[in-house]
């Protein structure tokens, strides 16, 4: 199950934040060849939170996944970045993103792991 989670210091709307996660399911669906009913995403807005020693717009990024291949962090973080700037205008220099490859037995569901 890949897992995405969105965190930033910029505080939008109920329906912006939805609206951000929606996109994001779709778009991890997408690059790591995966079906979206497996993939969950969670966007935490309005969090205290600094890079480079100030507070101006920021966001930090955790994507999990069994099987994440170093070969697709690179077009992944691309993409990410392109999503997270465009609907929250947070420039990319500011995106940090930690990709994690998550393994099978450590990733529990329904009552069991994968």
């Amino acid at each position: 199950m890949p897992y995405l989670k969105i965190q930033t210091n910029q505080n939008l709307p109920v329906e912006g934040a939805k609206n951000l996660a929606r996109k994001a399911s779709a778009l991890v669906a997408k690059q790591l060849g995966k079906p979206e009913s497996y993939v969950m995403t969670a966007v935490e807005t309005n969090q205290a939170m600094t890079f480079a020693g100030t507070d101006e717009p920021l966001a930090f990024l955790e994507l999990k996944s069994i099987g994440l291949s170093e070969s697709i962090t690179a077009d992944a973080s691309r993409a990410l970045c392109d999503l997270v700037s465009t609907e929250t205008a947070i420039d990319s220099a500011r995106i940090y993103i930690e990709f994690s490859d998550a393994a099978r037995k450590m990733w529990g569901w329904d009552k069991g792991t994968f």
